[in-house]
Protein backbone atom coordinates (compact mmCIF):
# COMPACT_ATOMS: atom_id res chain seq x y z
CA UNK A 1 0.00 0.00 0.00
CA UNK A 2 1.90 3.13 -1.18
CA UNK A 3 2.20 5.76 1.53
CA UNK A 4 3.64 9.21 1.94
CA UNK A 5 4.66 10.40 5.39
CA UNK A 6 3.87 14.06 5.91
CA UNK A 7 4.93 15.65 9.21
CA UNK A 8 2.17 17.86 10.56
CA UNK A 9 3.21 21.37 11.48
CA UNK A 10 3.98 21.72 15.18
CA UNK A 11 3.55 24.76 17.36
CA UNK A 12 7.27 24.83 18.21
CA UNK A 13 10.56 24.01 16.44
CA UNK A 14 11.96 20.49 16.62
CA UNK A 15 10.57 17.06 15.72
CA UNK A 16 7.00 16.98 14.46
CA UNK A 17 4.62 16.38 17.34
CA UNK A 18 2.11 14.69 15.05
CA UNK A 19 3.21 12.59 12.08
CA UNK A 20 0.72 12.23 9.25
CA UNK A 21 0.86 9.34 6.78
CA UNK A 22 -1.53 9.33 3.82
CA UNK A 23 -2.30 6.10 1.96
CA UNK A 24 -3.76 5.84 -1.51
CA UNK A 25 -6.82 3.95 -0.23
CA UNK A 26 -8.02 7.04 1.64
CA UNK A 27 -6.80 6.01 5.09
CA UNK A 28 -4.71 8.64 6.88
CA UNK A 29 -2.68 7.73 9.96
CA UNK A 30 -1.86 10.31 12.64
CA UNK A 31 0.79 9.41 15.21
CA UNK A 32 1.25 11.31 18.46
CA UNK A 33 5.00 11.80 18.54
CA UNK A 34 6.23 12.49 22.07
CA UNK A 35 7.38 8.96 22.95
CA UNK A 36 9.89 10.14 25.56
CA UNK A 37 7.04 11.90 27.39
CA UNK A 38 4.63 8.98 26.98
CA UNK A 39 2.76 11.08 24.40
CA UNK A 40 1.53 13.45 27.09
CA UNK A 41 -0.88 16.00 25.64
CA UNK A 42 1.15 19.17 25.97
CA UNK A 43 -0.30 22.41 24.68
CA UNK A 44 1.97 22.18 21.63
CA UNK A 45 0.94 18.58 20.86
CA UNK A 46 -2.75 19.44 21.15
CA UNK A 47 -2.24 22.44 18.86
CA UNK A 48 -0.45 20.30 16.27
CA UNK A 49 -3.14 17.62 16.36
CA UNK A 50 -5.96 20.17 16.12
CA UNK A 51 -4.29 21.90 13.18
CA UNK A 52 -3.84 18.59 11.39
CA UNK A 53 -7.50 17.65 11.93
CA UNK A 54 -8.57 20.99 10.46
CA UNK A 55 -6.46 20.26 7.37
CA UNK A 56 -7.95 16.78 7.05
CA UNK A 57 -11.53 18.02 7.39
CA UNK A 58 -11.26 19.75 4.01
CA UNK A 59 -9.20 17.03 2.32
CA UNK A 60 -11.50 14.98 0.09
CA UNK A 61 -8.79 12.36 -0.36
CA UNK A 62 -9.06 11.36 3.31
CA UNK A 63 -11.88 8.91 4.06
CA UNK A 64 -10.81 7.47 7.44
CA UNK A 65 -8.34 8.59 10.12
CA UNK A 66 -6.36 6.22 12.36
CA UNK A 67 -4.92 7.80 15.52
CA UNK A 68 -2.08 6.12 17.41
CA UNK A 69 0.88 6.90 19.67
CA UNK A 70 4.60 6.51 19.04
CA UNK A 71 6.69 4.47 21.44
CA UNK A 72 5.42 2.31 24.27
CA UNK A 73 2.06 3.95 25.04
CA UNK A 74 -0.89 5.63 23.35
CA UNK A 75 -1.06 8.64 25.69
CA UNK A 76 -0.60 9.25 29.40
CA UNK A 77 -2.87 12.31 29.42
CA UNK A 78 -2.10 15.95 30.13
CA UNK A 79 1.52 17.02 30.63
CA UNK A 80 1.58 17.51 34.41
CA UNK A 81 5.08 19.03 34.38
CA UNK A 82 3.93 21.67 31.91
CA UNK A 83 0.83 22.35 33.98
CA UNK A 84 2.80 22.86 37.20
CA UNK A 85 5.34 25.04 35.39
CA UNK A 86 2.54 27.38 34.27
CA UNK A 87 0.23 27.79 37.27
CA UNK A 88 -2.69 30.17 37.62
CA UNK A 89 -6.36 30.30 36.71
CA UNK A 90 -5.84 31.92 33.31
CA UNK A 91 -3.34 29.28 32.16
CA UNK A 92 -5.44 26.40 33.45
CA UNK A 93 -8.59 27.73 31.79
CA UNK A 94 -6.71 28.17 28.51
CA UNK A 95 -5.34 24.63 28.65
CA UNK A 96 -8.65 22.91 29.38
CA UNK A 97 -10.48 24.99 26.78
CA UNK A 98 -7.84 23.96 24.27
CA UNK A 99 -8.31 20.30 25.17
CA UNK A 100 -12.10 20.59 24.90
CA UNK A 101 -11.81 22.20 21.47
CA UNK A 102 -9.51 19.38 20.35
CA UNK A 103 -12.01 16.73 21.46
CA UNK A 104 -14.81 18.55 19.67
CA UNK A 105 -12.65 18.70 16.53
CA UNK A 106 -12.42 14.88 16.60
CA UNK A 107 -16.19 14.56 17.00
CA UNK A 108 -16.96 17.14 14.32
CA UNK A 109 -14.44 15.80 11.81
CA UNK A 110 -16.39 14.60 8.75
CA UNK A 111 -14.25 11.46 8.54
CA UNK A 112 -14.48 8.64 11.10
CA UNK A 113 -11.56 8.42 13.54
CA UNK A 114 -10.29 5.05 14.80
CA UNK A 115 -8.07 5.01 17.89
CA UNK A 116 -5.36 2.35 17.63
CA UNK A 117 -4.39 1.88 21.26
CA UNK A 118 -1.45 0.17 22.93
CA UNK A 119 0.37 0.36 26.25
CA UNK A 120 -1.74 2.71 28.34
CA UNK A 121 -4.34 5.40 27.76
CA UNK A 122 -4.89 7.39 30.93
CA UNK A 123 -6.65 10.61 31.96
CA UNK A 124 -6.88 12.86 28.87
CA UNK A 125 -5.38 9.99 26.86
CA UNK A 126 -8.35 7.84 27.89
CA UNK A 127 -10.57 10.81 27.06
CA UNK A 128 -9.12 10.85 23.55
CA UNK A 129 -9.88 7.14 23.12
CA UNK A 130 -13.44 7.67 24.35
CA UNK A 131 -13.86 10.60 21.97
CA UNK A 132 -12.77 8.71 18.85
CA UNK A 133 -15.58 7.15 16.84
CA UNK A 134 -14.09 3.66 17.13
CA UNK A 135 -11.26 2.16 19.18
CA UNK A 136 -9.25 -1.03 18.78
CA UNK A 137 -6.70 -1.93 21.45
CA UNK A 138 -3.98 -4.46 21.96
CA UNK A 139 -5.14 -6.95 24.59
CA UNK A 140 -2.39 -5.92 27.01
CA UNK A 141 -3.46 -2.25 26.99
CA UNK A 142 -4.63 -0.63 30.22
CA UNK A 143 -6.93 2.35 30.72
CA UNK A 144 -7.61 4.69 33.64
CA UNK A 145 -8.90 8.08 34.72
CA UNK A 146 -6.56 8.33 37.73
CA UNK A 147 -6.82 12.03 38.52
CA UNK A 148 -8.55 11.38 41.83
CA UNK A 149 -5.34 9.75 43.06
CA UNK A 150 -3.38 13.01 42.72
CA UNK A 151 -6.07 15.44 43.81
CA UNK A 152 -7.25 16.33 40.30
CA UNK A 153 -10.59 14.69 39.46
CA UNK A 154 -10.77 13.81 35.75
CA UNK A 155 -13.68 16.14 35.07
CA UNK A 156 -12.99 16.86 31.39
CA UNK A 157 -12.17 13.20 30.60
CA UNK A 158 -15.44 12.42 32.37
CA UNK A 159 -17.41 14.14 29.57
CA UNK A 160 -16.20 11.75 26.89
CA UNK A 161 -16.04 8.72 29.18
CA UNK A 162 -19.61 9.08 30.43
CA UNK A 163 -20.85 9.28 26.85
CA UNK A 164 -18.94 6.18 25.78
CA UNK A 165 -19.71 3.83 28.67
CA UNK A 166 -22.48 3.28 31.21
CA UNK A 167 -22.74 5.67 34.16
CA UNK A 168 -21.87 3.11 36.81
CA UNK A 169 -18.78 1.96 34.94
CA UNK A 170 -17.69 5.55 34.32
CA UNK A 171 -18.14 6.52 37.96
CA UNK A 172 -16.17 3.51 39.14
CA UNK A 173 -13.24 4.47 36.93
CA UNK A 174 -13.45 8.11 38.00
CA UNK A 175 -13.85 7.48 41.73
CA UNK A 176 -11.23 4.74 42.12
CA UNK A 177 -8.66 5.83 39.54
CA UNK A 178 -7.89 2.14 39.03
CA UNK A 179 -6.48 0.73 35.82
CA UNK A 180 -8.75 -1.54 33.81
CA UNK A 181 -7.54 -4.02 31.24
CA UNK A 182 -8.57 -4.16 27.58
CA UNK A 183 -11.07 -6.93 28.24
CA UNK A 184 -12.92 -4.81 30.77
CA UNK A 185 -12.66 -1.75 28.48
CA UNK A 186 -14.35 -3.73 25.72
CA UNK A 187 -16.99 -5.05 28.14
CA UNK A 188 -18.06 -1.55 29.18
CA UNK A 189 -17.91 -0.13 25.65
CA UNK A 190 -14.82 2.06 25.91
CA UNK A 191 -13.26 0.15 23.00
CA UNK A 192 -14.75 -1.93 20.20
CA UNK A 193 -12.27 -4.80 20.24
CA UNK A 194 -9.24 -6.11 22.12
CA UNK A 195 -6.88 -8.06 19.91
CA UNK A 196 -3.45 -9.69 20.33
CA UNK A 197 -0.74 -7.04 20.10
CA UNK A 198 0.74 -8.65 16.99
CA UNK A 199 -2.67 -8.37 15.29
CA UNK A 200 -3.37 -4.75 16.18
CA UNK A 201 -2.03 -3.17 12.98
CA UNK A 202 -3.69 -5.60 10.59
CA UNK A 203 -7.02 -5.46 12.46
CA UNK A 204 -7.16 -1.67 12.40
CA UNK A 205 -6.03 -1.55 8.78
CA UNK A 206 -8.80 -3.96 7.72
CA UNK A 207 -11.45 -1.97 9.60
CA UNK A 208 -10.21 1.35 8.21
CA UNK A 209 -10.20 0.03 4.66
CA UNK A 210 -13.69 -1.39 5.05
CA UNK A 211 -15.05 1.99 6.15
CA UNK A 212 -13.01 3.82 3.50
CA UNK A 213 -14.77 1.74 0.83
CA UNK A 214 -18.12 3.35 1.68
CA UNK A 215 -19.44 6.63 0.27
CA UNK A 216 -17.62 9.46 2.03
CA UNK A 217 -20.64 11.71 1.64
CA UNK A 218 -22.97 9.23 3.31
CA UNK A 219 -20.52 8.46 6.10
CA UNK A 220 -20.22 12.19 6.77
CA UNK A 221 -24.01 12.54 7.00
CA UNK A 222 -24.19 9.55 9.34
CA UNK A 223 -21.40 10.58 11.69
CA UNK A 224 -22.78 14.09 12.15
CA UNK A 225 -26.30 12.78 12.70
CA UNK A 226 -25.17 10.15 15.21
CA UNK A 227 -23.73 12.70 17.63
CA UNK A 228 -26.52 15.24 17.18
CA UNK A 229 -29.36 12.79 17.79
CA UNK A 230 -27.62 11.39 20.86
CA UNK A 231 -28.05 14.73 22.64
CA UNK A 232 -31.77 15.05 21.82
CA UNK A 233 -34.87 13.75 23.51
CA UNK A 234 -36.49 10.69 21.94
CA UNK A 235 -39.17 12.46 19.88
CA UNK A 236 -36.78 15.20 18.76
CA UNK A 237 -34.22 12.57 17.83
CA UNK A 238 -36.73 10.76 15.61
CA UNK A 239 -37.83 14.04 14.00
CA UNK A 240 -34.22 14.99 13.32
CA UNK A 241 -33.27 11.53 12.04
CA UNK A 242 -36.29 11.47 9.71
CA UNK A 243 -35.15 14.73 8.15
CA UNK A 244 -31.63 13.36 7.80
CA UNK A 245 -32.91 10.18 6.12
CA UNK A 246 -34.94 12.28 3.68
CA UNK A 247 -31.89 14.36 2.80
CA UNK A 248 -29.82 11.19 2.51
CA UNK A 249 -32.32 9.63 0.08
CA UNK A 250 -31.84 12.60 -2.25
CA UNK A 251 -28.07 12.06 -2.44
CA UNK A 252 -26.56 10.71 -5.64
CA UNK A 253 -24.84 7.92 -3.73
CA UNK A 254 -28.12 6.78 -2.18
CA UNK A 255 -29.62 6.46 -5.65
CA UNK A 256 -26.54 4.61 -6.87
CA UNK A 257 -26.34 2.35 -3.83
CA UNK A 258 -29.98 1.28 -3.99
CA UNK A 259 -29.87 0.79 -7.77
CA UNK A 260 -26.67 -1.26 -7.42
CA UNK A 261 -28.25 -3.41 -4.71
CA UNK A 262 -31.34 -4.08 -6.78
CA UNK A 263 -29.21 -4.86 -9.83
CA UNK A 264 -26.92 -7.08 -7.76
CA UNK A 265 -23.76 -5.17 -8.74
CA UNK A 266 -21.12 -3.26 -6.76
CA UNK A 267 -21.91 0.44 -6.29
CA UNK A 268 -19.73 3.15 -7.81
CA UNK A 269 -19.60 6.06 -5.40
CA UNK A 270 -19.31 9.68 -6.51
CA UNK A 271 -19.28 11.00 -2.91
CA UNK A 272 -22.31 13.23 -3.48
Amino acid sequence: MPELATPARAAAPGPSLVVRTDAEDGVTSLTLNRPDARNALSSALMAALHETLEEIADDRRVRVVVLSGAGKVFSSGHDLKEMRANPGRANYEKLFRQCSRLMMAVTRLPQPVIAKVHGIATAAGCQLVATCDLAIAADDTRFATPGVNIGLFCSTPMVALSRAVGRKAAMEMLLTGDMIDAGRAMEIGLINRAVPADRLDVTVEALARQIASKSAAIVKIGKEAFYRQAELGLQDAYDFASEVMTRNMLAKDAEEGIDAFLAKRPPVWVDR
